[in-house]
């Protein structure tokens, strides 16, 4: 099987040629083999599908002459999604305030307890250390260089902000109102 860091070294310039950034690289096993590549715009962190298909034909001709995987496999070029993995250090920062859900290679005893999963709002990074806000536990700084899975967790702000970052013209105006306490039963802003 072909090594992640030479398939990353291999890509990244193409992507990088075409204005974009490498999320990750992957070798998914499965009924057959599938090389996935998430790729994201650096000013909104997603992708376009007509995007996507243009660096997948320019990565699917670099691999077609360069031949680095010795078994068939499926290319897989695609935007991050909303509920993103988080794999670069500067991942943290750009996602601060959101939820995410990170999971450690190793258990690491917090409060007396082993721990491996964490939930909470980022907190952005302090050195290599990724800060999250974990209910029970408040800031926890956990190595980067430990964690093995992580994401952002959907909810209705993180979907709104992504929504404004995509739109040309800004996203439609969204407002969060209170109840009133008038009888009309109107909301207001």
């Amino acid at each position: 099987m072909a090594n992640l860091e030479e398939l990353t070294a291999l890509i990244e310039p193409v992507v990088t040629d075409s204005g974009f950034e490498l999320v990750r690289v992957a070798l998914i096993e499965g009924p057959s083999l599938t090389l996935q590549i998430m790729l994201e715009d650096p000013a909104t962190g997603q992708m376009k599908v007509d995007d996507c298909a243009r660096v997948s034909r320019k990565i699917s001709l670099l691999l077609d002459e360069t031949d680095p995987i010795d078994s068939e496999y499926m290319l897989e070029v695609s935007s991050p999604g909303i509920d993103r993995p988080l794999t670069r250090l500067k991942d943290y920062d750009r996602w601060a305030g959101h939820d995410a859900k990170l999971e450690l290679r190793d258990a690491i005893p917090l409060n007396g307890a082993d721990r491996k999963r964490f939930q909470g709002p980022l907190k952005g990074t302090a050195g290599e250390d990724i800060r999250i806000e974990v209910e029970g536990l408040g800031e926890v700084a956990l190595p980067f260089a430990a964690i093995r899975t992580a994401k952002l967790l959907l909810t209705d702000r993180l979907i709104a902000e992504t929504a404004l970052l995509l739109s040309d013209e800004g996203a439609d105006d969204i407002e969060e109102y209170e109840d009133t306490d008038d009888e009309s039963g109107e909301l207001k802003n």
